[in-house]
């Protein structure tokens, strides 16, 4: 598969040649074997972090399928059999598989929060514990933007006892050798190694939407957007904020590699755990982003960079994406600095088509 690691390298260098992209990471893994590490880009290179946003919604809903494997919680219980003060308001039926399939009607912020507020995870997970669902938990869709990772978060430390950085520390990171790669909160002796995020018609796209759109209940203002200056602030970058993650793209790939069938010995989860990670929640429209999509257990399926294949894993705002396509046994991750495009962006759809197009002639030349 040496062809297409060059192949993946000129098209990367030819991106940020152009100004398309500023920096980039790609990482794809074909039943547990690295098949590309590329990077482009001043100073970046296969170690360096970018904080991917809601890719990190893939990281967390991993995190918990594994602590479920291990008996630490059950999906179909509800969430306040953990967190007590989560059932208020009707939320006491809303359970772990409605929390992952965006289903327990609180994906709201208050109107005037802060980004100060938003970092304090305790202060967010009770504030969340203590909303009146917008509708009945279970009955409905919409996509819990930041209240997924305080609501998982919060699941983790009562299960646990850990916070989410030191629950995905121990029983993701550490097993597959990428604690100092696959981060929510990014620990001081890592900082440098993050590469500020740019600016781009991401923002833009996210300033055009009506201002009476129910995506303005998760995302009331631009001071809690997903935006560059937000993101590259020192105390978002060291906060404990499971509805996103700083990665590298080798990691972002590891990490779902290790889902598909494991890596170097290690997997995460058993096969036959694999299928219900993929297994449809919803296909109903989201109440919040206005649009179908198909939701798996914590992760989208149906994502453009996924080409129409089965496949599950998590984008994020302004172009990141890992996924994994389990008929392939192929994991990919693209990430980058500068916040473009939509949900999918073009970059992460066009050279995810590249490597499977590299990955089936490859198996048409072994028949």
């Amino acid at each position: 598969m040496a062809d297409i690691q060059a192949q993946v390298e000129n098209i990367l260098r030819s991106l940020v040649d152009s100004g398309r992209e500023k920096s980039a990471q790609v990482a794809a893994y074909l039943h547990g074997e690295l098949i590309v590490d590329a990077h482009a880009g001043d100073g970046v290179g296969p170690d360096s972090l970018f904080h991917s946003f809601s890719t990190g919604k893939g990281v967390t809903a991993t995190l918990v399928h594994v602590l479920a494997e291990r008996g630490l919680l059950d999906y179909d219980t509800p969430i306040a059999a953990y967190w007590p003060e989560f059932g208020a308001h009707g939320k006491d039926r809303a359970t772990v598989r409605d929390a992952l399939a965006h289903r327990t009607g609180v994906p709201q912020l208050p109107p005037a929060i802060t980004i100060e507020e938003l970092l304090d995870f305790d202060g967010m997970a009770a504030l969340v514990a203590g909303q009146e669902p917008l509708w009945e938990p279970g009955t409905a869709t919409g996509y819990h933007g930041w209240t997924f990772g305080w609501i998982l978060g919060e699941l983790v430390r009562r299960v646990t006892g850990l916070s989410a950085a030191e629950a995905l520390r121990t029983h993701v990171a550490e097993p597959l050798g990428i604690a100092d790669s696959l981060l929510y909160g990014v620990p001081e002796e890592h900082a440098e190694r993050v590469v500020p995020l740019v600016a781009g018609s991401w923002e833009e796209n996210l300033a055009k939407i009506p201002p009476e759109a129910p995506f303005f209940l998760a995302l009331p203002h631009r001071g809690v957007w997903p935006a560059a200056d937000n993101a590259n602030r020192p105390d978002y970058l060291r906060a404990d904020l499971p509805a996103a993650a700083t990665v590298s793209a080798r990691a972002a790939a590891r990490m779902y590699a290790a889902l598909l069938g494991g890596v170097d010995g290690v997997r995460l989860l058993p096969a036959e755990a694999l299928p219900r990670l993929y297994e449809l929640q919803t296909s109903e429209p989201d109440r919040v982003l206005g649009a179908p999509i198909d939701k798996g257990m914590g992760y989208f399926l149906d994502l453009p960079a996924m080409g129409g294949e089965p496949a599950f894993g998590h984008n994020g705002s302004g172009g990141s994406i890992a996924f994994a396509d389990h008929r392939r046994g192929l994991s990919f991750a693209f990430t980058h600095s500068l916040l473009t495009g939509g949900p999918a962006s073009t970059t992460a759809v066009d050279l995810a088509a590249v490597i499977r197009t590299a990955v089936d002639q490859e198996a048409r030349g072994r028949l």
